[in-house]
């Protein structure tokens, strides 16, 4: 009675090694809800990858409030990926030598060695993301508040890149000539969304650094045949056309039945990010599902014998209620069908792997 996410254990934990391998100094990150995992659990994958003598000496968090989630189930290094601030409260002791801080402002870099002069710290370099950084001007200015402080153990630079294919390599050439001129020792690169190509080219033009991919949705969800969605068939009920059903009291547009299936809104089912995406194709599906939507019928992400059911009405905390027409096969309570979800936006009542 419950949205179950399984897992093909052996198909999956080939693929982590996969990556592993193919990316040295890869930094496993486990965030938010850890891809639908749980934080957790991602920790004790890395745990094991790095036990079975591949290259992960470094886990990657969202934020600190994440680090107690992960600090007992993975030994090695933690990086917080959310920029320090003053306001970030102070770290167990235990933890500090563990941690290492991601520092994208002068201000905070100057205040944050003040409160502790051992931190460990890397410097982001602000990308055509826009999002967190340092100027090259500030990066130049870094190395001079790092100089003040030598007791501080500087980590590397770190260049989160947009997620859009293309040539990466020349924006991370000019960014990294910027980290170089800034003169304070800088020797590994922490990096976001480049390709298996660009990665290698990056390794041979800076064979001096050490390149650090830190790799998420490549890892956790990159073998999608590995994972299946399923959710539980709670009630079926046949309904006659104009007969009222639901929270709405809405009247079915035809014979058919209802079906009351596991997962809703306290799930993430029917829950949707904005894409942003412009192309023509996408802004036609966006009318087609307003209209849809218009009219009562709004496509669910439940599949029944391959094909989308239509929600009756919008998901609740729990449960969703889909319409099935007459002539299509009900299933019978108790039945699983499949789910299309959006892993790092869904909660799983069970994961199953096996």
């Amino acid at each position: 009675m419950s949205l179950t996410l399984t897992v093909d254990g052996a198909r999956w934990r080939a693929h982590l090694e996969s990556v592993a391998d193919a990316n040295p100094g890869i930094v496993p990150v486990a965030k938010g809800n850890g891809y639908g995992f749980t934080t957790g659990r991602l920790a004790r994958k890395a745990q094991w990858l790095k036990d079975r003598g591949h290259d992960v000496t470094a886990l990657a968090v969202g934020t600190y409030g994440e680090i107690t989630d992960v600090a007992s189930r993975w030994d090695g290094d933690i990086v917080v990926l959310t920029p320090w601030r003053p306001f970030v409260a102070a770290l167990d002791a235990a933890l500090t030598r563990r941690v290492v801080h991601t520092v994208s402002r002068l201000e905070d870099l100057e205040q944050l060695l003040t409160l502790s002069p051992t931190a460990r710290i890397v410097l982001e370099r602000t990308t055509s993301m826009r999002r967190h950084g340092m100027s090259g001007r500030e990066m130049w200015e870094a190395g001079e508040v790092l100089r003040r402080h030598p007791d501080a153990r500087l980590e590397g630079v770190a260049l989160h890149l947009p997620l859009q294919q293309g040539n990466h390599l020349g924006e991370v050439g000019r960014l990294l000539t910027d980290a170089i001129a800034a003169d304070c020792g800088i020797e590994t690169v922490w990096v976001s969304h480049l390709t298996d190509g660009e990665l290698a080219t990056l390794r041979e033009q800076y064979a001096d650094f050490r390149i650090r991919p830190r790799i998420g949705t490549q890892l956790w969800l990159g073998d999608r045949g590995a994972l299946r969605v399923t959710a539980t068939v709670l009630d079926v009920h046949p309904v006659e056309k104009g007969d009222s059903f639901g929270y709405r009291a809405r009247t079915a547009p035809k014979s058919g039945h209802l079906l009351v299936v596991s997962g809703g809104t306290a799930h993430g089912i029917g829950l949707e990010a904005p894409t942003g995406e412009s192309s023509i194709k996408a802004r036609a599906a966006t009318l087609a599902r307003g209209g849809l939507d218009a009219v009562g019928f709004v496509r669910s992400p439940y599949s029944i014998d391959g094909k989308q059911r239509l929600f009756a009405e919008p998901p609740h905390m729990q449960a969703s209620m889909l319409f099935l027409p007459n002539g299509a096969r009900v299933p019978s309570v108790g039945d699983v069908i499949d789910v299309r979800v959006r892993y790092t936006a869904t909660s799983f009542d069970e994961i199953v792997i096996a």
